[in-house]
Protein backbone atom coordinates (compact mmCIF):
# COMPACT_ATOMS: atom_id res chain seq x y z
CA UNK A 1 0.00 0.00 0.00
CA UNK A 2 1.39 3.59 -1.17
CA UNK A 3 2.58 6.00 1.79
CA UNK A 4 -0.81 7.71 3.05
CA UNK A 5 -1.54 11.47 4.44
CA UNK A 6 0.54 12.90 6.67
CA UNK A 7 3.43 10.63 6.74
CA UNK A 8 6.63 11.47 5.69
CA UNK A 9 7.60 11.58 2.25
CA UNK A 10 11.22 9.56 2.08
CA UNK A 11 13.64 11.77 0.77
CA UNK A 12 15.91 10.40 -2.38
CA UNK A 13 18.45 11.39 -4.95
CA UNK A 14 17.49 10.53 -8.54
CA UNK A 15 19.37 11.39 -11.58
CA UNK A 16 17.75 13.87 -14.70
CA UNK A 17 19.42 14.34 -18.50
CA UNK A 18 19.52 18.25 -18.98
CA UNK A 19 20.61 19.49 -21.99
CA UNK A 20 24.57 19.46 -19.99
CA UNK A 21 24.66 16.44 -18.79
CA UNK A 22 23.27 14.46 -16.17
CA UNK A 23 22.40 15.71 -12.73
CA UNK A 24 20.96 14.79 -9.49
CA UNK A 25 18.14 15.86 -8.19
CA UNK A 26 17.65 15.49 -4.49
CA UNK A 27 14.53 16.00 -2.76
CA UNK A 28 15.30 17.88 0.30
CA UNK A 29 16.66 20.41 -1.80
CA UNK A 30 13.59 20.90 -3.97
CA UNK A 31 11.46 21.33 -1.04
CA UNK A 32 13.37 23.99 0.32
CA UNK A 33 12.54 26.48 -3.20
CA UNK A 34 8.57 24.76 -3.55
CA UNK A 35 6.38 22.09 -2.51
CA UNK A 36 6.38 19.06 -4.67
CA UNK A 37 4.64 16.85 -7.05
CA UNK A 38 5.85 13.22 -8.13
CA UNK A 39 4.05 11.83 -10.72
CA UNK A 40 5.61 7.80 -10.62
CA UNK A 41 4.48 6.64 -14.34
CA UNK A 42 5.43 3.05 -15.82
CA UNK A 43 7.00 3.68 -18.88
CA UNK A 44 8.28 6.25 -21.37
CA UNK A 45 7.34 5.76 -24.79
CA UNK A 46 3.76 4.85 -24.13
CA UNK A 47 0.65 6.06 -25.19
CA UNK A 48 -0.74 6.89 -21.46
CA UNK A 49 2.26 8.18 -19.86
CA UNK A 50 2.85 10.43 -23.22
CA UNK A 51 -1.23 11.46 -22.32
CA UNK A 52 -0.10 12.39 -18.57
CA UNK A 53 3.15 14.02 -18.90
CA UNK A 54 1.96 15.69 -22.09
CA UNK A 55 -1.26 17.08 -20.00
CA UNK A 56 0.83 18.44 -17.21
CA UNK A 57 3.58 20.53 -19.21
CA UNK A 58 0.70 22.34 -21.20
CA UNK A 59 -0.51 23.28 -17.44
CA UNK A 60 3.41 23.51 -15.95
CA UNK A 61 2.37 27.35 -15.26
CA UNK A 62 -0.61 26.33 -13.34
CA UNK A 63 1.98 24.56 -10.95
CA UNK A 64 4.43 27.13 -10.70
CA UNK A 65 1.77 29.54 -9.88
CA UNK A 66 0.52 26.82 -7.14
CA UNK A 67 4.13 27.00 -5.55
CA UNK A 68 5.01 23.68 -7.13
CA UNK A 69 7.84 21.68 -8.69
CA UNK A 70 6.44 18.62 -10.76
CA UNK A 71 8.56 16.04 -11.40
CA UNK A 72 7.69 12.63 -13.11
CA UNK A 73 9.61 9.38 -12.16
CA UNK A 74 10.03 6.13 -14.14
CA UNK A 75 12.40 3.46 -13.76
CA UNK A 76 13.16 4.17 -17.60
CA UNK A 77 17.21 5.07 -17.78
CA UNK A 78 17.96 9.05 -18.17
CA UNK A 79 19.09 8.82 -21.99
CA UNK A 80 15.64 7.22 -22.78
CA UNK A 81 13.37 9.81 -20.87
CA UNK A 82 15.36 12.72 -22.47
CA UNK A 83 14.75 11.17 -26.18
CA UNK A 84 10.56 11.03 -25.31
CA UNK A 85 10.91 14.68 -23.49
CA UNK A 86 12.10 15.94 -27.05
CA UNK A 87 9.96 13.77 -29.05
CA UNK A 88 7.20 15.03 -27.56
CA UNK A 89 7.42 18.53 -26.18
CA UNK A 90 7.61 17.16 -22.29
CA UNK A 91 9.18 20.03 -20.43
CA UNK A 92 8.76 18.75 -16.85
CA UNK A 93 11.72 17.35 -15.38
CA UNK A 94 11.66 13.48 -15.94
CA UNK A 95 13.89 11.39 -12.94
CA UNK A 96 15.22 7.80 -13.48
CA UNK A 97 14.73 5.54 -10.94
CA UNK A 98 16.32 2.87 -12.27
CA UNK A 99 17.17 0.89 -9.63
CA UNK A 100 13.65 1.16 -8.37
CA UNK A 101 14.17 2.16 -4.94
CA UNK A 102 11.84 5.19 -4.76
CA UNK A 103 9.11 3.26 -6.40
CA UNK A 104 9.69 0.99 -3.74
CA UNK A 105 9.97 3.27 -0.76
CA UNK A 106 6.74 4.91 -2.04
CA UNK A 107 5.36 1.39 -2.19
CA UNK A 108 4.66 1.89 -5.78
CA UNK A 109 6.50 -0.68 -7.85
CA UNK A 110 3.67 -2.13 -9.96
CA UNK A 111 4.96 -6.31 -10.38
CA UNK A 112 5.97 -8.03 -13.46
CA UNK A 113 3.94 -5.53 -16.25
CA UNK A 114 2.65 -7.33 -18.72
CA UNK A 115 5.69 -9.59 -18.72
CA UNK A 116 7.79 -6.81 -18.79
CA UNK A 117 8.94 -6.46 -15.31
CA UNK A 118 9.10 -4.38 -12.54
CA UNK A 119 7.73 -0.57 -13.42
CA UNK A 120 6.09 2.85 -11.16
CA UNK A 121 2.74 2.12 -11.00
CA UNK A 122 0.65 5.25 -12.29
CA UNK A 123 0.99 7.43 -8.76
CA UNK A 124 0.77 10.96 -7.86
CA UNK A 125 2.49 12.41 -4.12
CA UNK A 126 1.61 16.31 -3.65
CA UNK A 127 4.53 17.01 -0.74
CA UNK A 128 5.01 20.01 1.29
CA UNK A 129 7.48 21.90 2.02
CA UNK A 130 8.19 20.42 4.95
CA UNK A 131 8.57 16.96 3.41
CA UNK A 132 4.40 15.81 4.64
CA UNK A 133 2.76 13.79 2.21
CA UNK A 134 -0.53 16.12 1.92
CA UNK A 135 -2.13 14.41 -1.05
CA UNK A 136 -1.72 10.51 -2.61
CA UNK A 137 -3.58 9.06 -5.49
CA UNK A 138 -2.34 5.51 -6.97
CA UNK A 139 -4.71 4.83 -10.07
CA UNK A 140 -6.54 1.52 -10.56
CA UNK A 141 -4.72 0.70 -13.47
CA UNK A 142 -1.42 1.94 -15.14
CA UNK A 143 -4.54 3.17 -18.11
CA UNK A 144 -6.01 5.33 -16.19
CA UNK A 145 -4.60 9.14 -15.62
CA UNK A 146 -4.28 10.47 -12.45
CA UNK A 147 -6.87 13.28 -11.31
CA UNK A 148 -5.56 16.46 -12.22
CA UNK A 149 -7.90 18.11 -10.10
CA UNK A 150 -7.40 17.45 -6.78
CA UNK A 151 -3.38 17.52 -7.36
CA UNK A 152 -3.95 21.24 -7.91
CA UNK A 153 -6.88 21.59 -4.90
CA UNK A 154 -3.91 20.27 -2.43
CA UNK A 155 -1.24 22.59 -3.77
CA UNK A 156 -4.06 25.11 -3.37
CA UNK A 157 -4.97 24.20 -0.02
CA UNK A 158 -0.70 24.52 1.57
CA UNK A 159 -1.13 27.77 -0.06
CA UNK A 160 -4.14 28.59 2.15
CA UNK A 161 -2.36 27.36 5.44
Amino acid sequence: MALSVGSLAPDFTLSSKFPEGIKQVHLKEELAKNNVVLLFFPMAFTPVCTQEMCTVSSSINEYSKLNAQVFGISVDNPFAQEAWAKKEGIILPLLSDLNKEVCKAYDVLLKGLIGIGDVAARAVFVIDRGQKIVYTEVTASPLELPKFEPIKEALQSILSR
